[in-house]
């Protein structure tokens, strides 16, 4: 099983081969609280980008290690991705740019990243 996500204009499309998650974490941290975004965690090997490599940017900031990937179309951040401090590549996708997924159904686990 699979699932969609994209940006707000839909230049950036991706899949992930997995289930809709049924878990977010919502972090405080400086750029997530802004964004509200609600993150769900896949290895590399799990996720496409389907559309839209041309139209991404990076902003990278703190420790840089977090590659946080925005639409330059509209300014969405759909996904980041970086590595885990194992050294595993992971994606962080933000469901909220899953259209399939009932953000009310989630359970939220709240990450005190603003602390770090």
């Amino acid at each position: 099983m699979s699932f969609q996500g994209s940006c707000h204009c839909g230049a950036v499309t991706f899949t992930v081969d997995a289930e809709l998650p049924e878990k977010a974490l919502s972090c405080n941290c400086s750029i997530c609280r802004r964004k509200g975004s609600l993150l769900a965690f896949f290895p590399v090997d799990a996720f496409t980008l389907n559309s839209g490599q041309d139209r991404l940017t990076t902003y990278l900031f703190n420790s840089r290690q977090i590659h946080h990937q925005f639409c330059q179309v509209c300014g969405s951040e759909a996904f980041a991705h970086a590595k885990t401090p194992d050294g595993n590549e992971m994606y962080a996708i933000n469901l909220r740019c899953v259209p399939d997924l009932d953000l009310d159904k989630l359970q939220i686990r709240h990450h005190d990243g603003a602390s770090l």
